[in-house]
């Protein structure tokens, strides 16, 4: 069944499309930690904007996770993050990318805020986030961002090539947990199949993406799970990361990436957590729910967000306070809700 859209989205493709041309220069971004959404949607439309002559590059916040780095084989040069302020600050067009909040862009939260050119966005997240004006392209229904960036492409009529598709796959894959999750839908696979007839080989990237883990990474979940709670009269259950684990088993933050799943998975719980230290005396909290609980409804009250089924905030304060503070409001958040899985 070919992808169709409807005439307002077409518009709203055609109207981000516009400001992205040739002879701009365009820099992409994304959130600090960049994921596989992120980073796909980042590469999948860097390949359509270079088929097109425009001059475009990513600038991150953050450096690309070692595991993502193939998705930039085939553009060397292209990711400049070490050189993001530089390169956006000399940017005739902005696209932020998988959030609509200038607060997740970190460092370069300012630099975007006073670039003083259009600012545009493209999103599936819930919230009610800022950005500087310019177009956007938002659908909080899209399992993945990348979902979108391939719409905008068919709006356009852009060619999807091998390597277009490849990013926006590894977009799809892992915002929906290997297409487990509940925000796949038939639209999200019906778009995964016209990326995969493309010639993506979805084997290899499962083995960029999930099967090239160091040693130290099995090893943080095994320390991360000998922590475990479970308080089924709740529904909660959680992990925390052992202070210093991340550095001394020599990997990033990254590898925590399905850790949260396995509390989620137990019988009867309802909402599932993982507490990390984070830089700057902030503790980071992953979320993740089952049945009717809005992690990202909950989340919203400490400044966080995210999807229904998966979001995240962080608190300044120590392990012990935030865990007391965020634990507390799980329960009667859950309590309040009134009904099961």
């Amino acid at each position: 069944m070919p992808t169709t859209l409807a005439p307002d989205r077409i518009a709203a493709a055609e109207a981000l499309a516009a400001v992205l041309a040739p002879g701009k220069r365009v820099c992409l971004t994304t959130h600090v930690n960049p994921d596989g959404d992120g980073l796909g949607s980042e590469v999948g439309l860097l390949h359509l904007l270079r088929a097109r002559g425009v001059d475009a590059v990513i600038t991150n916040p953050t450096a690309t996770p070692s595991r993502f780095e193939f998705l930039l084989d085939d553009l060397p040069g292209c990711d400049r993050t070490a050189h993001a302020v530089k390169e956006l600050r000399r940017a005739d067009v902005i696209v932020v990318l998988d959030i609509s909040d200038l607060g997740r862009l970190g460092m370069l939260c300012d630099t975007v805020r006073e670039a003083g050119v259009p600012v545009a966005c493209v999103d599936h997240h819930v919230g009610d986030g800022k950005l500087p004006d310019g177009p956007r392209y938002l659908d909080v229904n899209a399992a993945a961002t990348g979902e979108l960036i391939y719409e905008i492409a068919i709006a356009n009529r852009w060619p999807v090539t091998p390597l277009v598709a490849q990013g926006l796959y590894v977009a799809l894959l892992t915002d929906t947990g290997g297409f487990r999750f509940s925000n796949t839908r038939p639209r999200t696979l019906r778009v995964a199949a016209d990326l995969l007839e493309t010639g993506v080989d979805p084997e290899q990237i499962y083995l960029d993406v999930y099967a090239r883990a160091p040693e130290g990474r099995p090893r943080l979940f095994a320390e991360a799970l000998q922590t475990l709670v479970v308080e089924p009269q709740h529904g909660l259950a959680w992990v925390t990361v052992p202070p210093g684990a991340i550095e001394r088993l020599g990997v990033t933050s990254d590898d925590l990436d399905g850790v949260v799943e396995f509390p989620r998975s137990i019988e009867g719980v309802r909402m599932a957590l993982l507490f990390r230290e984070a830089a700057q005396g902030r503790i980071k909290v992953s979320l993740r729910s089952v049945g009717n609980v809005d992690v990202a409804e909950f989340a919203k009250r400490f400044g966080g967000g995210g999807h229904r089924k998966a979001a995240g905030l962080s608190l300044v304060g120590s392990m012990v306070d935030v865990q007391g503070t965020v634990l507390e409001a799980a329960r009667e958040y859950i309590a309040s809700t009134n009904g099961h899985p």
